[in-house]
């Protein structure tokens, strides 16, 4: 692990910093998959909204 020697004798310990690399843009199919996926994630919103309402609405 690296470290260094302050003032005093005191040891500084560093992290190991990972590896940076340059992310690659999103292929075709994964925009695609991404497109999907919110508009899933939209629909079960909308769903759970709309079953929250009528369940409020219908009490009483």
């Amino acid at each position: 692990m690296p470290y260094t020697t302050e003032e005093g004798g005191r040891l500084n310990n560093f992290a190991v910093e990972p590896k940076v690399y340059q992310a690659d843009p999103p292929t075709k199919v994964q925009q695609r998959n991404y497109i999907i996926l919110g508009v899933a994630a939209l629909l079960l919103v909308g769903g759970l909204l709309t079953l929250a309402v009528y369940a409020s609405s219908s009490v009483g």
